[in-house]
């Protein structure tokens, strides 16, 4: 998945740095271990990382049912764990070529890469090592086609996605397609074969991600500006773009995250919460539209963190209501 979430806000754990600590003979630097938590924490971008296997694990469990199988005896552990890897190695990969542009962000300056905490080599062979590592573990476990898409991903969002992001604004068009891949890996895993509910489960995340992101780059955009990242209110300041393109895909929303339903996936049951859920998504769109009157910059601000807060939560809420209302192939 990423650039989903490629720009969800950092953790605000505080570590001490480990050169500030006094040096005692034979003894370790204290906040040295919490220091190296964190930044292993922010190298493989755990939080992204989690939002991953949340949409993974709903892919896994509808396509297991599909298939009359429990979850657990296809191994979802497993399942999660290959996919996992991938996605924090892609993380670290993206963190790698983009050091130079996170250390002129407030918002990712204090990443390991950015801020030097930790050598730029020992970033690159941890994000490799966890993808091959994914990889193999996704190969020993799974089968050849979640391998190829799972490596797919994560090639597009390092290779492709990541550099066009200081080139064009269609980055974001185009990151949003490793950033919806989460479900149809999970359902790859347990089926083995990409079918038309898989699809759907792609198209809801693909759909959701431009609303968040519109957000983020309008909460951030004096950052993306320093950074020289080309994002919707960077090149039209004004707002309209932004406002445009996450009231399209909120509307848009509403119909396709109801077509698990009409593809069976579900019963009649899932239409109501979901599509309460995506009244809501879209209620705080419109909200956030107000930022092209807004008086303040505090106010237009909390516009924005008012659409990012309301879109984290409606994703694991539609995928849960999904799991809930799913109906089992006989």
């Amino acid at each position: 998945m990423t650039p989903v979430s490629q720009a969800a806000a950092p953790d605000h754990l505080v570590a001490h740095r480990v050169e500030d600590a006094p040096h005692t003979l034979h003894a370790p630097r204290p906040g040295a271990t919490a220091l190296l938590i964190h930044d292993l924490r922010e190298l493989f971008k755990v939080k992204v990382v989690g939002l991953v296997l949340v949409t993974g694990w709903g892919g896994f469990y509808l396509g297991s049912m599909q298939s009359g199988i429990s979850t657990l005896q296809r191994g979802l552990l497993d399942v999660l764990f290959g996919i996992g890897l991938v996605s924090a190695g892609a993380g670290a990969l993206n963190q790698a070529l983009e050091r130079s542009s996170d250390a002129r962000m407030k918002r990712t300056a204090d990443r390991p890469l950015a801020s030097r905490r930790m050598p730029l080599p020992i970033g690159i062979l941890a994000g490799l090592g966890a993808i091959a590592l994914g990889a193999f573990w996704l190969a020993t476990r799974t089968n050849l086609l979640t391998v190829s898409l799972a490596l797919l991903t994560a090639f597009t969002y390092v290779a492709i996605y990541t550099p066009l992001k200081r080139v064009t604004t269609m980055a974001t068009f185009i990151g949003a397609f490793p950033g919806a891949m989460g479900p149809m890996l999970g359902w790859t895993a347990a089926r083995g074969r990409i079918e038309w509910p898989a699809v759907a489960l792609f198209a809801i995340l693909f759909v959701w991600q431009f609303p968040h992101f519109m957000s983020i780059a309008w909460l951030y955009r004096d950052d993306y500006a320093r950074a020289g990242i080309r994002m919707l209110p960077v090149v039209q300041p004004d707002g309209w773009s932004t406002v445009v393109e996450a009231l399209f895909y909120a509307v848009l929303m509403i119909p396709v995250s109801l077509a698990p339903w009409k593809l069976g996936l579900t019963g009649v049951l899932y239409v109501m919460p979901a599509t309460a859920l995506g009244l809501v998504y879209l209620a705080y769109t419109i909200r956030f539209a107000g930022i092209l009157r807004a008086k303040t910059e505090d106010e237009s601000r909390m516009r924005a963190r008012d659409l990012l807060k309301v879109s984290v939560l409606y994703l694991p809420l539609l995928f849960t209501t999904l799991m809930l209302c799913a109906t089992a192939k006989a």
